[in-house]
């Protein structure tokens, strides 16, 4: 007699498992813990086989039957059911091999000997979040420059137009490897050329060459113009935040200061983002941030000026660099550059660096801003860069007082 959908869902475990038959082979096992397991019972080639079906409710009565018709169709042609299904296994496992997310990863471990650690990090972070979501489980000698260029036009949507310039490049290395390992036959993205956005030109902040950072911090210490401005440089070099974060800072937004994490938490308002952004503040910012108290006053703002805005201009620190004789040589907003190649170059985290730069790295993988994030690590990171900037001006003390060049 044939199953019934209330007596399947009905079947409870008993002392030793049994079998419910729906006819023509199929049937139902149930196990003394109650899980179901839907079976065939079939004859090929004079032996008697087994094919397993999946679990009941994953698959439904009706699905069982259908499944039951296939196989039927298969004996009837000649094939072995169990053989089918293990050739199918077979067939989707060289697929995957050959789609293409293990293809990158692959090569990826061939390159990883010849990049450095930061370098490395931001590549496969960037291939997780916008390559293989699309494209990783597609065979790669199946997919064509239309798949290619929707996948990085959503790059360019949002506003990343260089990097999505790049990640073709690295898509097309990926297409190159897998053409000489013999599981590709043309490289698409050599069809896309032109089809990508101008970055235009772009303005850049002109930094001080790192080789000039000893110097510079010689001769900052040796400016004799106003203290407040000598100290907001080198808190600026210290935090590397941008010029308008630190010009319009207010004391209340420093936390901790005598404690053992002190902090500066810039509310959204005050930040290009819109988000809070959180400083980690070194021994060293500690120290400028003490001297400056006084010579605040009773101003609620750390750079009080009399000014319309009522805090220090955006040319003062620009032409302080000027008089110490940095003048079309660098920039204020430059030193953010310097700090990130340092910590680059040094093997922080590159997630520790965007975050502390306040870059925009939101995106559906990242989840939501939080200004909190990595912030133990971005803490080592700031008082690294500060004891660094000490030995750099030690270097040039000692140096000076030598009679060195």
């Amino acid at each position: 007699m044939p199953l019934t959908d209330t007596a399947v869902r009905n079947a409870k475990g008993k002392e030793k498992p049994y079998k419910l038959s729906d006819g023509g082979g199929l049937y139902i096992l149930v196990n003394q813990d109650g899980s179901r397991y839907w079976r065939i019972a079939y004859r090929f080639a004079g032996k008697q086989k087994t094919l397993a079906l999946g679990t009941y409710p994953a698959v439904t009565l009706a699905d069982a039957r259908a499944r039951r018709e296939e196989a039927k169709r298969l004996l009837a042609a000649g094939t072995d059911p169990s053989e089918k299904r293990r050739a199918d296994k077979q067939a989707a496992a060289v697929a995957a091999k050959r789609s293409l997310e293990p293809i990158a990863r692959e090569w990826f471990e061939t390159k990883l000997p010849g990049w450095v650690p930061s370098y490395s990090e931001r590549l496969m972070s960037r291939l997780e979040a916008d390559i293989f979501p699309k494209l990783g489980h597609r065979p790669i000698s199946e997919i064509e420059p239309p798949d290619i260029l929707e996948v990085i036009r959503a790059v360019e949507k949002r506003g990343a137009i260089e990097l999505a310039k790049r990640e073709m490049q690295v898509v097309g290395q990926i297409f190159r490897y897998a053409i000489a390992t013999g599981r590709a036959k043309r490289d698409p993205t050599q069809d896309l050329r032109g089809a990508l956005k101008s970055p235009g030109r772009q303005k850049h902040h002109r930094a001080l060459p790192r080789e000039e950072l000893p110097q510079f911090l010689a001769a900052l210490a040796a400016y004799d113009g106003e203290p407040t401005t000598r100290l907001a440089l080198q808190l600026m070099v210290l935090t590397f935040v941008r010029t308008t974060e630190l010009r319009a800072a207010t004391w209340a937004e420093f936390e901790g200061l005598d404690g053992a994490e002190p902090l500066w938490r810039i509310p959204p308002a005050r930040m290009k983002m819109r988000f809070e952004h959180l400083v980690p503040l070194a021994p060293q910012a500690v120290r400028v941030l003490t001297e400056l108290r006084p010579l605040a006053g009773r101003s609620r703002l750390v750079f009080p000026s009399p000014t319309k805005e009522g805090f220090m201009s955006n040319n003062t620190m620009l032409f302080a660099m000027y008089r110490i004789g940095y003048h079309g040589r660098a920039t204020v907003h430059g030193f953010r550059g310097v700090a990130s190649t340092w910590l680059n170059e040094s093997g922080y985290s590159p997630d520790w660096i965007e975050r502390q730069l306040a870059h925009d790295e939101r995106n559906e993988v990242r989840g939501a801003y939080n200004s909190a994030q990595y912030l133990a690590g971005r803490r080592e990171m700031m008082e690294a860069w500060a004891n660094h900037l000490d030995a750099l001006r030690n270097v040039t003390s000692i140096e000076g007082s030598s009679g060195a060049p």
